[in-house]
C-alpha cells in the first residue's frame, strides 16, 4: 500500500475495523492507524496508542511468537485469532489480517485488526448449546441419529454407539450400507429419501434389524425431517427403540413419537427458555382444567402434549422478533402468527390417536371469530383448543417476558372475565376462576 493510500486511511475513522501500518525496523513503532484501532482496546487517542509496541498488545506471549513466526514465514496472515490486552490489561478477542513487507531499507507490517469479542461469545454459547444437546441425547435410552441430505450420518447419541458397537469416528460420514445387510440398508435408505422428498415423517415403523453379533431384534423407528430457518429440508432425524420385549406396540409407538417431539422441544428450550417455560406452564394449566372436566387418559395426554408443543413453530422465528421490546411491525406480527402454521405443518401427518395438529392449529382462534389463522367461531373450535386458548392467555399475562414485566394474575383474570362467552369458552373460564379461588387467589399451576 502506498503512502497516499495510508494518508487516506487516517480519515477512515468511521470504519468498524482497525487499520494500521507498523514499522519493524529501523525503529519498531506504529506509523499509521485509524481511530477505530485504539478504541477497540479502550484507548482514547491515537497518540496514546502509538506509544505502544505491537508485541506488547498480545495477552499471551506464545500467541505473540506464533503470530510473528507465521507472518515472517508466510508473509501473510489471514484472520489470525488471538487475545489482545486492552488499556485495563483485560483480554479482548481480535482477528489480525496482515502482510509482512521486507524491503532493502524497511521492514514493516500492514493490515487490519477486528474486534471479534461478540463472535467469540456467540461461538462459546453455541458450543455450550451443542454440549447440552449431546448430553440430552446421551441420556435418552433410544438410538438417536441425524443424517444429511445424502443420508450420511452426521451425529449419533451414546445409545446408538452402544447398540452398533463402534466408535463415533467409525460412524460419522457413513451410511446404513456400511453397517447393515444390503436389503435392510436399502429399506432404511428409501425411508430416509421419502422423508427428504415429501417432508412427511415416518412414525412408529416396526421393523426387524440384524445386529453385528448376528442376532435379530425388533425395533420401532420414527423419522422426521429437519429444516433450516428458511424452511428448507436439510436432513432427517431418527429415533429407534428396541421393543423386542414389549407387547403393547401402539403404546410404544406413541412414546417414541413423543420422545422425538420432545427433543425438538428441548431444542426450542435451548434457543428460547422463555418460550419453553411458557409451554410447560400452559401444559400444566390445560391439564388441570381437563382433569376438572374428568377427561379420560387419552384426552389428558392430548391436552398435555398440545400444551407442551403449541409454540414449537416458533423455533424458526428469529429471537430478535420473538423478544423484541416495543411494538411489532405488521410484517413481524404476521411472522409470529406463522408459528401456528409452522407447527401444524410439522406434525399434521403424524398418526396420533387424537387430533393433536388440529388442536394446536386452533389455539389462537376465538369464539367470536377474531382469532387466527382461520377465524373459526364457536363450535368450529375443538374443546381442547378452547382450553389451550384460555391457558395460553392466562400464562402469558402472568409471566415475565424480556420485552415486558408480568402483568399479574389480577389483569389476566380481568381479561378472561371480559372475554368470557365472547372470546373464551365460558365454562373453561369458570373452571379457571374456581381453581384460582381454591388456591387462595394464587397461580394454581405452580409448585404442584
Amino acid at each position: 500500500m502506498d503512502k497516499t493510500f495510508y494518508l487516506n486511511l487516517e480519515t477512515a475513522d468511521n470504519l468498524g475495523i482497525g487499520l494500521f501500518k507498523y514499522s519493524l525496523s529501523p525503529q519498531e513503532k506504529f506509523i499509521i492507524i485509524n481511530s477505530t484501532l485504539p478504541s477497540i482496546l479502550g484507548y482514547s487517542s491515537k497518540n496514546e496508542f502509538k506509544k505502544l509496541k505491537l508485541s506488547e498488545l498480545f495477552f499471551d506471549s506464545k500467541d505473540k511468537e506464533r503470530f510473528f513466526d507465521f507472518l515472517k514465514i508466510n508473509k501473510k496472515a489471514r484472520f489470525f485469532e488471538t487475545l489482545f490486552k486492552n488499556k485495563d490489561k483485560e483480554p479482548v478477542w481480535v482477528a489480525i489480517t496482515a502482510s509482512y513487507i521486507n524491503s532493502d531499507k524497511y521492514k514493516y507490517i500492514e493490515g487490519i485488526i477486528e474486534d471479534i469479542s461478540k463472535h467469540k461469545e456467540m461461538e462459546e454459547k453455541l458450543f455450550q448449546e451443542m454440549d447440552f444437546l449431546q448430553n440430552l441425547l446421551d441420556n435418552i435410552p433410544d438410538a438417536i441419529y441425524f443424517k444429511d441430505r445424502y443420508n450420511r450420518i452426521i451425529k449419533v447419541n451414546k445409545f446408538y454407539l452402544q447398540g452398533i458397537g463402534l466408535k463415533s469416528e467409525d460412524i460419522i460420514g457413513k451410511t446404513d450400507f456400511d453397517f447393515f445387510p444390503y436389503e435392510q440398508a436399502k429399506k432404511m435408505f428409501d425411508d430416509d429419501n421419502y422423508v427428504l422428498k415429501t417432508g412427511k415423517p415416518i412414525v412408529g415403523k416396526i421393523e426387524r434389524t440384524l445386529l453385528r453379533n448376528g442376532t435379530w431384534n425388533q425395533v420401532i423407528t420414527t423419522k422426521i425431517p429437519l429444516y433450516d430457518r428458511k424452511g428448507n429440508i436439510i436432513g432427517t432425524m431418527g429415533i429407534t427403540r428396541d421393543m423386542t420385549n414389549y407387547a403393547n406396540l401402539e403404546k410404544e409407538r406413541i412414546n417414541m413419537l413423543v420422545n422425538a417431539l420432545m427433543v425438538l422441544n428441548k431444542a426450542l428450550e435451548m434457543r428460547d427458555p422463555y418460550t419453553s417455560n411458557h409451554t410447560q406452564n400452559v401444559a400444566q394449566i390445560s391439564l388441570k382444567i381437563a382433569e376438572h372436566l374428568n377427561w379420560d387418559e387419552n384426552r389428558l395426554l392430548a391436552i398435555r402434549l398440545a400444551g407442551e408443543l403449541h409454540d414449537l413453530g416458533k423455533i424458526s422465528i428469529p429471537l430478535e422478533i420473538l423478544n423484541k421490546p416495543g411494538k411489532l411491525t405488521e410484517l413481524e406480527y404476521n411472522l409470529i402468527q406463522q408459528h401456528v402454521q409452522n407447527c401444524y405443518d410439522l406434525i399434521k401427518d403424524i398418526n396420533f390417536p387424537f387430533s393433536l395438529a388440529e388442536i394446536i392449529y386452533q389455539h389462537h382462534e376465538r369464539l367470536d371469530g377474531s382469532g387466527y389463522p382461520r377465524q373459526l367461531k364457536k363450535e368450529e373450535i375443538l374443546p381442547e383448543a378452547r382450553i389451550l386458548a384460555v391457558s395460553d392467555v392466562l400464562e402469558s399475562m402472568t409471566s415475565y417476558r424480556p420485552y415486558r414485566e408480568a402483568l399479574g394474575l389480577k389483569k389476566a383474570v380481568e381479561e378472561l372475565k371480559d372475554g368470557q362467552g365472547k372470546r373464551y369458552d365460558a365454562q373453561i373460564v369458570d373452571i379457571v376462576l374456581l381453581l384460582i379461588e381454591e388456591k387462595n387467589g394464587q397461580a394454581f399451576w405452580l409448585n404442584s
